[in-house]
C-alpha cells in the first residue's frame, strides 16, 4: 500500500510539471507576440512620421514654386513671351494646395514628380527669358540705331529744306528786275525836251525813260512796273484819272503814280512813261521810285525851281 501511494504521488507530480511547462510556453509566446506587435507599430508610426514629413516638405516646395512661377510670369510678360504653360502650372499647384490630402507613398511620389516637372519648366523658362532679353536688347539697339538714323535723316531734311529756302531766297533776290539808264526830262507844250533843273512853267509833262537790266535768272513773264513821284513832304503824286493806284510794299498799302503792264523778255527793253500832272509843280526836289511787284527796282531825283 505504501508502494501504491508512492506511485500516485509520482504521477501527480509529473502532471503538475507538464502543466507548468505548458503555461510557461504560453506566457513566453504571449510576451513574444506583444513585443513583435510593439515593434510593428513603432515601425508603422516611424513610416507615417516620415511620410508626413515628406508630404509637408513637398507641399512647402510647391508653395515656393507658386511664388517663383508668379515672378516668372511677370518677367516673361514684360519681355513679350508666352506665359500660357506657366499659368497652367501655377493653377495646378494652387489647386493641389487647396486640397486636404492624406499622406501616402503613392501621393508623395506623384507630387514629387510634379515638383520635378515644375522645376524643369522654370529652368526652361530661365533659358527662354535669357533668350528674350537678348532679343529685346538687340531690338533696343536696333531701335536706337533707327532713331539715330531717323534723327540724322530729319536733320538732313531740315538742312536741305533750309538750304532750299536759302536758295529760293537767293533766286528770288537774283530774279528781281533792275532799272538802268534812268532819264528824267521835262516836255513843254510843243513836246520839246528840257533837262533839269526844271522851271515849273516849262513842265507840261514829265518823261521818264529807263531800261530793264539783263537778268538771266528772272523768268520770261508778265510784269507790272510802277513809278512813284514823291515830293519833299513825302506826298505821292496820285490821281486815279491819270492812271494812279495802290500796291503792297513791306506789308503796307502804298500809292503809285503810274504803271505799265509788260512782258519781260530779258532783251534790255526800254520803258517810257509820260506823266501829265495837270497842274504846276511846287518848287523843290522830287524823288522818282520804280517798283515791280513788292520791291524797289531803282530811283532818281529831279529838281523844280
Amino acid at each position: 500500500m505504501s508502494e501504491n501511494t508512492s506511485n500516485a504521488a509520482q504521477k501527480k507530480n509529473n502532471k503538475s510539471t507538464i502543466i507548468i511547462a505548458l503555461l510557461s510556453v504560453i506566457v513566453i509566446i504571449q510576451v513574444v507576440k506583444i513585443y513583435l506587435d510593439y515593434q510593428e507599430k513603432s515601425e508603422i508610426q516611424a513610416q507615417l512620421n516620415t511620410t508626413e514629413e515628406e508630404l509637408a516638405a513637398t507641399m512647402q516646395r510647391m508653395e515656393e514654386l507658386k511664388v517663383e512661377l508668379a515672378k516668372k510670369i511677370e518677367e516673361v510678360q514684360k519681355l513679350g513671351g508666352d506665359v500660357a504653360d506657366l499659368q497652367k502650372a501655377k493653377a495646378e499647384i494652387e489647386e493641389q494646395l487647396r486640397r486636404r490630402t492624406q499622406a501616402s507613398g503613392k501621393l508623395i511620389k506623384e507630387l514629387k514628380d510634379k515638383v520635378e516637372g515644375y522645376e524643369l519648366l522654370l529652368k526652361n523658362k530661365d533659358e527662354e527669358i535669357e533668350r528674350l532679353k537678348n532679343v529685346n536688347k538687340a531690338l533696343l539697339n536696333e531701335n536706337v540705331t533707327l532713331k539715330t538714323q531717323k534723327n540724322q535723316l530729319g536733320d538732313s531734311i531740315n538742312r536741305l529744306a533750309q538750304k532750299r529756302e536759302e536758295l529760293a531766297s537767293k533766286v528770288a533776290l537774283a530774279s528781281r528786275l533792275k532799272a538802268e539808264n534812268l532819264r528824267i526830262v521835262a516836255l513843254n507844250e510843243r513836246g520839246k525836251e528840257r533837262e533839269q533843273p526844271f522851271r515849273a512853267r516849262q513842265i507840261a509833262q514829265l518823261k521818264i525813260e529807263f531800261n530793264l537790266a539783263e537778268n538771266n535768272v528772272a523768268p520770261i513773264e508778265g510784269k507790272k512796273i510802277m513809278i512813284r513821284i514823291v515830293d519833299e513832304n513825302g506826298q505821292v503824286l496820285f490821281d486815279v484819272t491819270r492812271g494812279s493806284g495802290t500796291f503792297i510794299y513791306n506789308g503796307r498799302e502804298e500809292f503809285y503814280t503810274q504803271a505799265q503792264e509788260i512782258l519781260f523778255d530779258n532783251t534790255r527793253q526800254k520803258l517810257t512813261y509820260i506823266y501829265d500832272k495837270g497842274s504846276d509843280y511846287a518848287p523843290g526836289t522830287y524823288t522818282l521810285e520804280i517798283y515791280c511787284d513788292d520791291y524797289l527796282m531803282g530811283s532818281g531825283k529831279f529838281v523844280v525851281k
